[in-house]
């Protein structure tokens, strides 16, 4: 999944067009079964770095699949789940390419689990996309035979199951050593239709299970879904659907360019995209599966990249357009999301909001965030809420609903806290969460509002190494958004030189409560002996100025 960073970037940066034309005649139609069999598959979840992880199941950090696992999944409202397999790292050499009799098992053993449950099940070919496939174009004999060998034994091995099991030719398709666009489509389409071919001339139940084929990289620009509606044309087949990732609009996902916000170019990016492929498939009544979509960000283990109450906007924003686009959606869990340890969400409320998504829309408002300076006055604060159709109910600290007029006035959708209830929240305002507030709506789950109390954090001096650097910091409540890195001539300083705003973790990190880490690769790009201005961005607003010099591996920072 990540390693299509570099391509979303490319994308990113071209600018934002209204939905192009596509193909005067559409590709056919697919059946009614086809169509119902996508709709029921929604939700859908991804077995995320399992077994797909590389050289095993337990290799990325998973542990071992459990039917307990899959009840589980089941029991959150889930339908159906995606197994991404890497078969090549459990293949024979040529000419058979045979399976390990072993992992064909467990990957069988997961799909009844799934079955038993009542789930269907989206079984694929993962990471052989880069592993190997993506030389078609350079070792296209040997390439083919092997792919073709891969996809006669899953045919073979799942003949006989339900047609709740769906096919899914290949991952993010991508192709090494071509001439271009043109060449990738066609050899994209050459593994569709050997898949298809294979698939089909088994017999059994695949010879009308459904089948999912991908556009080039699970791309959604207009020319990828073009392409791909000409395959299903020459396929002219109708248990055919088509599939698509995403991760919403790149700088946002990762947080560079300064886009710490899911603001309106994001929602632009994601409707543009749900649009584009509603347009060219789903109103032809052809369906499509959103195969993996959160935050190319999102990590438990790495919180502050995107921010919270951003990232609860996009979830909820992302399924209702989904809906509305008639789109089946897979989420991408790699671990992040679901604690296969324990069974247990990482973070309940922002599955609350995954989940209440599914069926409705949710209130949500310009922020999570209320902060109170702890060395001044305590004022009153404001929040724009964003109703998205529902109607506000009221504003609760715990169990007691704050009065309107009192506690709170409503100025069409602007929330304003009076100073006194901040004052009564903030309590002995010390730093950090001092009140947790929420704001009702007539459907949806609630919002939820943290008061703060802060000072603008302090920086300190520090001397280290390009490969070690950390700036001693007083976060003081405070959370930082992002960095902004110039050279004294108002260049732009950092591994993104296309912008000042740098990205978080490629040039720096705030993962600890007493520093904020400089990455060797921010170093790495650093001129010799020229000062860099860096501007830490708090999510209070506080802006902090630091300067950091390279000197051959010596590295010296001043507040």
């Amino acid at each position: 999944m990540r390693r299509l960073a570099a391509f979303a970037l490319a994308i990113a940066l071209l600018p934002l067009a209204p939905v192009a034309a596509h193909a005067d005649t559409p590709p056919p139609s697919s059946s009614p079964a086809a169509r119902s069999t996508v709709a029921a598959m929604q939700p859908g979840w991804n077995l995320g770095n399992t077994y797909d992880a590389i050289p095993d199941e337990t290799s990325w950090g998973n542990p071992p699949v459990t039917q307990a696992l899959l009840k589980k999944v089941k029991s959150q409202g889930f339908k159906s789940i995606r197994l991404p397999v890497t078969w090549g790292t459990h293949q024979g050499g040529a000419p058979d390419y045979t399976i390990d009799p072993a992992w064909m098992a467990k990957v069988k053993q997961v799909v009844d689990w799934a079955q038993a449950e009542g789930m269907y099940v989206l079984l694929n070919m993962h990471h052989d996309s880069w592993m190997w496939v993506n030389q078609l174009a350079t070792d296209h004999d040997a390439v083919l035979a092997r792919y073709d060998a891969t996809w006669t034994q899953i045919a073979a091995t799942f003949r006989d199951t339900s047609p709740k099991v769906v096919f899914e030719s290949i991952n993010e398709p991508t192709f090494s050593g071509t001439s271009g666009d043109d060449e990738n489509y066609r050899l994209l389409k050459e593994l569709n239709s050997e898949f298809h071919r294979i698939v089909r001339a088994s017999g059994g139940k695949n010879a009308t299970r459904l089948l999912v084929l991908p556009t080039l990289y699970t791309n959604a620009d207009q020319s990828r879904l073009d392409a791909l509606a000409a395959e299903l044309t020459a396929l002219n087949d109708p248990m055919v659907a088509t599939t698509i990732h995403f991760y919403g609009w790149w700088p946002f996902s990762v947080n560079i360019a300064g886009y710490t916000r899911f603001d309106a170019t994001s929602e632009q990016d994601l409707t543009g995209t749900f649009d584009r492929v509603y347009n060219t498939f789903v109103a032809h009544g052809i369906p499509v599966i959103i195969g993996e979509y959160a935050l190319l960000a999102y990590d438990h283990n790495r919180p502050g990249i995107i921010e919270r109450g951003e990232q609860l906007k996009y979830f909820e924003f992302l399924g209702n357009y989904a809906r509305q686009r008639k789109l089946t959606t897979m989420l991408w869990d790699a671990g992040q999301f679901l604690n296969r340890n324990t069974l247990q969400w990482r973070d309940p409320e922002l599955f609350a909001q995954i989940k209440s998504s599914w069926t409705t829309r949710s209130g949500t408002a310009s922020s999570d965030l209320v902060f109170l300076p702890k060395s001044s006055d305590i004022t009153s604060q404001s929040l724009t809420l964003n109703p998205n159709g529902t109607d506000f109910q009221g504003l609760w600290y715990g169990g007691r609903e704050l009065a309107k007029g009192t506690d709170y006035t409503l100025s069409g959708n602007q929330l304003t806290l009076t100073a006194a209830t901040l004052t009564q929240l903030a309590g002995d305002r010390e730093y950090g969460v001092k009140a947790t507030l929420q704001a009702r709506f007539s459907r949806g789950v609630p919002w939820r509002i943290d008061v703060i109390s802060y000072d603008t954090p302090v920086l300190s001096d520090a001397n280290g190494s390009t490969s070690s650097f950390a700036i001693p910091t007083r976060f003081r409540g405070d959370m930082l958004a992002t960095m902004e890195a110039r050279y004294d001539d108002g260049s732009n300083a950092g591994p993104a030189s296309w912008t000042p705003y740098q990205q978080w973790d490629t040039a720096f990190s705030a993962y600890t409560s007493d520093a904020i880490k400089l990455t060797p690769e921010f170093f790495n790009s650093l001129k010799e002996d020229s000062q860099v201005t860096l501007t830490f961005h708090f999510w209070s607003g506080a802006k902090v100025t630091y300067h950091v010099t390279k000197s051959g591996t010596s590295v010296t920072g001043t507040a």
